[in-house]
């Protein structure tokens, strides 16, 4: 049986909110009618069992390339050149791409990343202790959580350090279209584009040890990318591995400094990068950087969780409804890195499983355990029922984080 929502978690500002109202829609039903933000109806599918079914179940199908962010209105060559990746297609399409860009993005090149991330972490700390300044008080995620995951974003692709701050001035805009519009867009999508095609040609004349490099090498038989499939795939890099990372980050240091008890657990740990790593885990289970899929459209009436939804109907699969399932998590609410109940859906499930989880856990881990080392006296420096979620559909993220580093002078 479909159950009818008016409850919105999409624009549930307040921290906590959100969960309340996913916690409530869960306990109402696994599958649900409501109406998004800008008035189009879908499916919402809340429940653990659902939602995993749902994920692995090809007639859940990704909408194309044309569904991409103001696509009909870009000129047709930027559109093609950033809207044609993973995150919008179908097999076979989705099929060949994905074995193309796993065989360039390893685990291995993930791991040799570790010692730069660690490098880069500890100068991003030596960096925000010295903005604290007398009152101790930074903001995490513009200070900190931001800056970490662009910075690596940046190597995988080789930028140039001459092109940093343009690549981030113009990473920005892109991350929220709706919020700033066509003309904003368009203003950093084709600049972006051509930096990315730029470089392409680079690591296609003279390959280095990177990812973008490995992309343009990676073959299967006579199979290579398209040069629209590359820089889709670097656009995709840019957008979905750099915000999904910030939220990430500061969702686990924000659940560490609310449970105190678990916060030193962690760094009396003697084992610290593994406890680091349970922390992350269970923080992509409790509170994980996506709050829904991308949306999917039925090609055929599919039956699940009691309720028929029809052909051709808009459908998203709430991650953080999924993840806090009872039925599937005991005590759901309840933080607990140690809890033996695993098998969270914030990477998704499937065909579409992201593809950037090993490098999101690493990096996070790293700059996790290295905040909270660094500065014993952690604390948030607000209320946290002051603090605020982002509205969005699909992220899951925080406005700010205000935190002490320590006591003032």
């Amino acid at each position: 049986m479909a159950h009818h929502t008016a409850a919105d978690p999409f624009n549930a500002v307040e921290e906590g909110r959100r969960h309340v109202l996913w916690a409530w829609l869960n306990a109402t039903g696994a599958v649900h009618r409501a109406v998004l933000p800008h008035g189009a109806p879908a499916w919402l599918i809340t429940g653990y069992e659902e939602a995993r079914a749902a994920l692995a179940d090809a007639r859940f199908a990704k909408l194309g390339p044309s569904s991409g962010a103001f696509a009909r209105k870009l000129p047709e060559d930027v559109a093609r050149g950033i809207h044609s990746h993973l995150l919008y297609l179908n097999p076979p399409d989705h099929t060949r791409l994905r074995r193309l860009v796993t065989a360039a993005f390893t685990r291995r090149r993930v791991e040799r990343l570790e010692p730069y991330v660690r490098d880069l972490t500890a100068s991003l700390l030596d960096r925000l202790g010295e903005t604290a300044g007398e009152t101790g008080e930074v903001d995490l995620v513009t200070r900190y959580a931001y800056p970490l995951p662009m910075a690596v974003i940046g190597t995988l692709l080789g930028v140039p350090a001459g092109r940093q701050a343009d690549f981030h001035a113009w990473t920005a805009p892109l991350m929220s279209p709706e919020l700033v519009g066509y003309e904003a867009y368009v203003a950093s999508a084709v600049p972006l584009l051509g930096l990315l095609r730029e470089l392409i040609a680079r690591k296609r004349a003279h390959p280095a040890d990177d990812l973008l490099s490995a992309l343009v090498q990676a073959r299967d038989g006579g199979d290579r990318l398209s040069e629209d499939e590359l820089t889709s795939m670097a656009y995709l890099l840019v957008l979905a591995g750099h915000e999904t990372t910030v939220n990430l980050i500061t969702n686990t240091v924000l659940a560490l400094l609310t449970h105190p008890d678990r916060l030193a657990a962690l760094r009396r740990d003697p084992e610290p990068s593994e406890a680091a790593g349970r922390v992350v885990e269970e923080a992509l289970r409790h509170d994980g950087s996506s709050q829904t899929t991308m949306p999917a459209r039925t090609t055929a009436d599919v039956r699940i969780g009691g309720t028929t939804i029809p052909a051709g109907d808009l459908v998203f699969v709430s991650l953080l409804a999924a993840n806090r399932d009872p039925a599937r998590f005991p005590e759901p609410d309840r933080f607990d890195p140690g809890r033996a109940d695993r098998g969270h859906l914030a990477f998704g499930h499937g065909m579409h499983h992201c593809l950037g989880a090993s490098l999101a856990r690493m990096e996070t881990r790293v700059a996790v355990s290295g905040l909270v080392t660094r500065f014993p006296g952690l604390r948030l420096a607000v209320p946290r029922r002051t603090l605020t979620r982002t509205p969005s559909v699909t992220m899951n993220a925080l406005d700010a984080l205000p935190v002490l580093l320590r006591d003032a002078r």
